[in-house]
């Protein structure tokens, strides 16, 4: 037992090299969890971050904490040393549990650990259209991440995911875990203060993410062609991917409705989300739509293709399309042109019902549950 623990409590760690915005959904999802989790203050926190600037964004004024200690190792996700080398930190802390919040596990950590899954995007978008690395690289990466996936899977006591579509998509490829998978349903941003757009943009559709192929991003561009009269901002890190939408916008001569404005804060997404149309989202496959949920708590309207994630985190709030079909999208356009406020409200209401605080709460009930077996 460790010395933490003589005092009183469970030592946790969670693994936060990926917490924080510039790691989009997942970034999102890690440092809201921590956030929540933190205002227990009876649970030792151990927490490895890859710097003190990362530990100081996500932290905020929790980095002063006294149950919280903090681990800095430059160690990258999805890297050899991750393997490797890891393990070796995580075991000096002897932890009671440690709690990895992507898939990405150290395979060789023989402590308890839960993981989330948020996607099996891999299992179901794979080939050579979904990444820009040469085919025998592309490979190699394939095989390391089946084989850490598989072990996530086995090796860990629970498993959280955000949505019932995530589970039931687990247990088609792995039918036997079933008793392992909590749902932890995630939340949106709540604002303590009244956000006001700088002006509204009439006939503007909003995309917010990555620019990655089974993001579909193209159906909405090519669609662009029959909505002469529709603009595109495309909110995003830069990448290769975008590099290539960059290329396919200006091929098709569309660069003057199209607007790329790379990362932006918080604040300013929140009043791009006040000031649009709509936000769109033609993804043909997500975890959750983190995006979709903040655009719903403003009262913003939805474009969303009709997969099962986003009916069952959007319900009936959302215009939705195939993404197969531009014609399905501009139908949706049209229709979502001729709603009224009240779909707009019970969006709002809806994105109230997502809660970290609630998906913390569960999270440290399982964490408890997991100690005591």
């Amino acid at each position: 037992m460790s010395v933490l623990n003589k005092r009183g409590g469970m030592k946790i760690g969670i693994d936060c090299r990926l917490s924080g915005l510039k790691h989009a959904g997942i970034g999102r999802y890690t440092e809201n969890l921590i956030s929540n989790l933190l205002k227990d203050t009876k649970t030792n926190w151990v927490l490895f971050f890859n710097d003190a600037q990362q530990a100081k964004i996500v932290l905020k004024t929790n980095l002063l904490n006294k149950n919280v200690k903090v681990v800095i190792t430059t160690i990258k996700h999805y890297s050899l040393q991750e393997q490797l080398e890891l393990p070796k930190i995580y075991n000096a802390e002897n932890l009671d549990l440690l709690h990895i919040p992507h898939f990405n596990i150290p395979i060789f950590y023989s402590g308890k650990i839960v993981v989330t899954i948020h996607d099996l995007l891999w299992h179901e978008h794979k080939g050579g259209e979904v990444t820009t690395l040469s085919p025998i690289k592309y490979f190699l990466k394939y095989f390391f991440y089946k084989l850490v996936i598989n072990q996530a899977v086995n090796k860990s006591k629970r498993i959280f995911v955000p949505a019932n579509t995530i589970k039931q998509t687990i247990l088609k490829f792995y039918p036997k875990v079933n008793d392992k998978i909590i749902i932890t349903k995630e939340g949106g941003k709540i604002w303590d203060k009244k956000i006001y757009p700088d002006k509204k943009l009439k006939k503007t559709l909003l995309y917010v993410g990555s620019l990655y192929p089974h993001k579909n991003i193209k159906l909405i561009l090519r669609s662009l062609q029959i909505l002469s009269d529709y603009t595109l901002i495309i909110v995003g890190s830069r990448s290769v991917f975008r590099e290539k939408i960059e290329k396919y916008v200006k091929f098709n001569r569309i660069e003057d409705r199209v607007k790329f404005l790379g990362f932006i804060d918080d604040e300013e997404l929140a009043k791009l989300y006040l000031s649009v149309t709509a936000l769109v989202q033609p993804s043909f496959s997500e975890g959750f739509g983190l995006t979709g949920v903040e655009a719903m708590g403003l009262g913003t309207k939805l474009l969303a293709s009709d997969i099962p994630i986003f009916k069952e985190i959007y319900q009936d709030v959302a215009h939705y399309f195939s993404p197969h079909a531009e014609s399905s999208f501009i139908n949706a356009v049209r229709e979502l042109e001729k709603s009224d406020y009240k779909q707009q409200k019970k969006g709002i209401l809806l994105a109230k019902t997502y809660s970290w605080k609630n998906m913390a709460l569960k999270t440290a009930q399982i964490y408890q549950e997991v100690v005591n077996q």
